[in-house]
């Protein structure tokens, strides 16, 4: 599979000779690798090869990071038989990854439809740098860190989130806000990105909250930035209420 990816990668980035990456490869290679551990080399030498001449190759390093995904996720349910969107959203439900609410506003047909719309050739959009960030940030991981879903379930999961205020013409909504997500032509701030389709979500990035001048204002407020910043979101303090250092209490 991966000779076959890089056959296509030739055809698609010619002005990217591949005797480059695989004199490259030749000097990390190790017997008995497995597949991800080649992708991982794979990836490293594409990352190498980036130039200011070349910096298509920050492309075909997202292709073999696109491609350990998806082998990654595949373990990761292959107990399940290859289940569908809907079994795995179902599971997750059930395990606590997902939250409740998203099956209790779509019935399995409107899954399944919204399954049929996904979009894997959007793929091919993701730099190196932004596929790796959003692996490490924003897709699901189990308790025991396997990633559960793919960029593009991601990106379904949320814009279907997003659309459940729209009841009737949620599904439509759903694929619209699926469209600009997955063609990357807007992005969420980190709590939606992060939070939204999960049990305990915060969907506002930006807080602001006065300080009041005792201790009971100071750790209150305290305790409300922690909180914000357990899932994501920022918080502007206003100190203008605190009376200075050393001035009088009464």
């Amino acid at each position: 599979e991966i000779i076959q990816l890089i056959k296509e990668l030739q055809n698609e980035f010619s002005e990217c000779p591949m005797q480059s990456l695989y004199s490259k490869y030749q000097s990390y290679h190790a017997h008995q690798m497995s597949t991800e551990e080649v992708l991982d080399v794979l990836m490293r030498c594409c990352v190498e090869l980036i130039s200011v001449e070349a910096p298509e190759w920050e492309l075909i390093a997202a292709r073999f990071l696109m491609k350990k995904i998806n082998l990654m996720v595949d373990k990761a349910w292959e107990s399940e038989g290859g289940c569908t969107f809907y079994e795995r959203i179902r599971r997750m439900s059930e395990e606590g990854y997902y939250g409740s609410y998203i099956l209790e506003n779509y019935s399995e047909e409107e899954v399944s439809e919204l399954e049929g719309y996904l979009k894997e050739e959007n793929n091919r959009l993701f730099t190196y740098s932004g596929l790796d960030l959003l692996m490490k940030r924003y897709l699901i991981r189990s308790y025991d860190h396997r990633i559960l879903e793919k960029p593009q379930e991601m990106f379904m999961g949320i814009a279907m989130h997003l659309a459940i205020p729209e009841k009737e013409n949620r599904v439509f909504w759903a694929k619209e806000i699926y469209d600009v997500l997955s063609a990357l032509k807007a992005t969420m701030a980190t709590p939606t990105m992060a939070n939204s389709r999960k049990p305990y979500h915060q969907m506002s990035s930006c807080f602001i909250d006065t300080v009041e001048d005792s201790l009971d204002g100071i750790y209150k407020s305290l305790d409300n930035f922690a909180k914000v910043s357990k899932y994501g979101g920022g918080m502007g303090l206003y100190f203008g209420k605190v009376r200075a250092s050393g001035s009088d209490i009464r």
